[in-house]
């Protein structure tokens, strides 16, 4: 089961420039280790994350093996008018996890 923190100013003023702060759980093995019995252990990590303030792109990022565990990932945007922010990340083996956030723009 995935967690994710998310950190957004539940208000802000127009045209005021925020912090978005996300974390999201996750186990991250690059696919170079091996076990005891010496069988490699498949990749299982985050590769891509998309945030959207109101259906509109505002943060991209690639992420790779050499990411650690539990990314934390911060940017910042403008606030432009009242809406939610959804976050996605996708990964390996299928995964995909969406959260989301309101913010009221004053």
């Amino acid at each position: 089961m995935t967690r994710a923190l998310i950190n957004v100013p539940s208000r802000a003023r127009r045209g005021e420039i925020i912090a978005i702060k996300t974390l999201i759980s996750h186990v991250m093995e690059t696919g170079f280790r091996y076990t005891t019995a010496g069988e490699r252990i498949s990749r299982d990590i985050i590769h891509g994350f998309v945030a959207t303030y109101n259906g509109e792109e505002i943060f991209r990022a690639e992420l790779f093996p050499a990411l650690s565990a539990n990314p934390f990932i911060t940017f910042h945007t403008v606030a432009t008018e009242s809406g939610t922010i959804e976050f996605r990340w996708t990964g390996d083996n299928g995964y995909a996890a969406t959260e989301s956030a309101k913010i009221t723009v004053e």
